[in-house]
């Protein structure tokens, strides 16, 4: 079995001695206001996660983006039909 060397003896009782939640002691949260920007932080994404069956078919998020795009024009109707190069005499 190894030993512990002095430095990680003395850094592994620290942690006991604080709880060992991770936090050190020197942080000073007084003051502090628990969520102050999540409002804003959730107006400035939209996360959509995607079935994995569905994230394979696409390599990145710009193509996702074309896709549905295509999509939405599909649905409105918008989508430029190819006219016939023959002319009716």
């Amino acid at each position: 079995m190894k030993k512990a060397s002095r430095k990680t003896a003395r850094s592994s009782s620290r942690a006991a001695k604080s709880g060992g939640a991770g936090v050190r002691p020197r942080y000073n949260f007084r003051g502090g206001v628990r969520g102050k920007y999540a409002g804003r932080a959730r107006e400035g994404s939209n996360i959509v996660l995607l079935d994995p069956d569905v994230a394979a078919r696409f390599p990145n998020a710009e193509a996702v983006n074309e896709a549905l795009r295509a999509l939405a024009d599909v649905a409105d109707g918008k989508t430029a039909r190819p006219r016939s190069k023959r002319r009716t005499a």
